[in-house]
């Protein structure tokens, strides 16, 4: 061994005693992960670095029998592990279908319908196996017994009947569907079985089918179906029938804007320009208002193309009404809306809507016992009673309105002597001076006002009842001693009537009395009552 051996030895062993040292710790500028690493490499390895199942090449009948035994073996294998998993079946069935062995494929699927014959795609499966290979009758054995099976299962039926169709078979198609009617399934089977018919133009046969439909599914959009077919199809009479029949059988259900819609837009298109504007009145009495909208369009465009100048003004009088409902509902209290309202019906003229628009509005009656809280809803009242006496000329339940109005306020806490004054002279009109009498008593009962006693004093003394007169102004001063126009009116009515000591009297109570509102002026009158009966040494006193 040469001596350069020995020091390359000896600098070995030195080399691998000696501690690594790492002089910079600090990251790295460029960082490589574990994922871009292996992203970089099947990027660069292209397809080739996916792996692939080497390709079996094989050569004999012996050979193929091998490997068929042993994809069924995988197969059994994986059924016994998860013997429930339908997948499993049907790719093993298929796989059989596939190799032309289709007794083993029936047999797979039958051993699958076995474990579980609720699932829907091995059925599937199974007849469109054999449909696809053009084994009919046993398609037709698998249908018959899904159908059976599970009879709740459209799409069952519905491949059932399209594969008879796409043969030819339309006998066995009809029989399909007449099997699949008597469990009364939903609409979209009975508008098949009709399409199928229409398909035939076996017209009279469909039309009979959306009767039974009727039976079994009496809805709205059935009839509207119904009478889009019997149009489509020419029968304009059978179709106005069909809308009249919904409107009898459903009532109230029928009563939706797209129905009212579509069967006005029917007579329109028949030139029935009369009933269709019928339909449309109609309509808007019936239909929620909130639900009207697109009605009070079409209605307005309607009387636009085929109306008069009066039918136009309905729609736009029908309109405001929209507008009004509309702010009531947002605010019922609003009496401002309600007598607008009020004065829209009234220009129409029509008895009925205006008295219900006036209950409506009396009936919102305001939540708290406060005055200035009920003087727009009073004036509901007196409007509403104004107008059956002068405007629907009903005298009877003018007086009717008068008295509920009455008894609706809380005199107790407060009342309006407007009302008392206006039932009063309501009663004089129609000659009841009794009752007139009776309320304006009642009033000064309850309310005693300065007004009240100056009307029915006014009353009494138009009728020249001095008696009644004279009581009166007793009740006045009795509730009133400090009112000094009072005490004068009295002595001037007592004056008038040459009683000059009743008079004299008079005045002398009156400036006897310990508070007076105004004694300058009843000292006036007192001393221009002696002028005038010239007793000057009196007006000296």
């Amino acid at each position: 061994m040469s001596s350069q051996d020995g020091d390359n030895q000896v600098m070995g062993r030195q080399l691998i005693g000696r501690k690594t040292v790492v002089k910079n710790k600090s990251a790295a500028e460029r960082q490589i992960t574990a994922e871009q690493m292996l992203r970089e490499s099947m990027e660069r390895g292209g397809a080739d670095a996916a792996f692939r199942p080497p390709r079996r090449v094989i050569s004999d009948h012996q050979e193929l029998a091998e490997v068929r035994l042993q994809k069924r073996k995988e197969f059994e294998d994986t059924i016994r592990r998860s013997r429930t998993n339908m997948g499993v079946w049907a790719q093993y069935a298929l796989w059989e279908a596939g190799q032309k062995e289709f007794e083993r494929a029936r047999s797979v699927f039958e051993r699958a319908i076995d474990v579980d014959y609720k699932n829907q795609s091995i059925w599937l499966k199974y007849a469109e196996m054999e449909m696809k290979n053009r084994f009919i009758n046993h398609a037709r054995n698998v249908w018959d017994r899904a159908v059976s099976l599970l009879p709740r299962i459209d799409q069952f039926w519905f491949k059932f009947s399209y594969m008879e169709e796409m043969l030819g078979n339309v006998a066995g198609a009809r029989q399909i569907y007449e099997r699949w009617m008597k469990w009364a399934p939903g609409k979209n089977a009975w508008n098949t079985y009709i399409k199928f018919e229409v398909r035939r133009r076996n017209i009279p046969r469909a039309r009979s089918i959306y009767e039974r439909m009727l039976i079994t599914h009496n809805e709205l959009d059935t009839y509207m179906k119904f009478a889009r077919f019997e149009v489509k199809h020419g029968k304009r009479e059978y179709a106005r029938l069909v809308y009249e029949r919904a409107l009898k059988e459903l009532a109230e259900d029928a009563h939706r804007e797209n129905f009212f819609v579509a069967f006005a837009k029917f007579e329109e298109t028949c030139k029935e320009f009369d009933r269709a504007r019928v339909i449309y009145k109609y309509a808007l009495d019936n239909v929620p208002k909130e639900e009207a909208e697109r009605l009070y369009e079409m209605y307005s465009n309607f009387e636009k193309k085929h109306g008069t100048r009066e039918t136009v003004e309905d729609v736009i009088l029908s309109k405001r009404r929209f507008q009004y409902e509309e702010e009531i509902k947002e605010n019922s209290k609003n009496y401002d809306v309600w007598f607008d309202y009020i004065r829209l019906e009234e220009g129409k003229g029509i008895k009925e809507r205006v008295r219900e628009v006036y209950e409506r509005a009396i009936a919102e009656r305001p939540p708290i016992a406060e005055k200035r809280f009920w003087k727009r809803y009073i004036f509901l009242w007196i409007s509403y009673a104004v107008y059956e006496e002068l405007g629907a000329k009903d005298i009877e339940r003018a007086r009717q309105v008068w008295r509920a109005c009455l008894d609706i306020i809380p005199h107790k806490t407060f009342t309006f002597a407007k009302v008392w004054l206006m039932a009063a002279q309501f009663e004089v009109r129609q000659r009841n001076l009794t009752a007139a009498r009776k309320l304006l008593g009642m009033a000064i009962g309850k309310c005693p006002k300065e007004k009240l006693f100056k009307t029915y004093i006014e009353l009494e003394l138009q009728l020249v009842e001095i008696d009644r007169c004279r009581k009166i102004y007793e009740k006045y001063l009795e509730f009133m001693p400090d009112n000094c126009t009072a005490w004068v009116k009295y002595a001037e009515l007592e004056g008038s009537l040459q009683e000059n000591e009743r008079s004299r009297a008079i005045f002398e109570m009156a400036v006897n009395q310990e508070a007076l509102d105004m004694p300058e002026m009843l000292w006036k009158a007192y001393i221009d009552f002696e002028m005038k009966i010239k007793e000057y040494p009196r007006v000296r006193t």
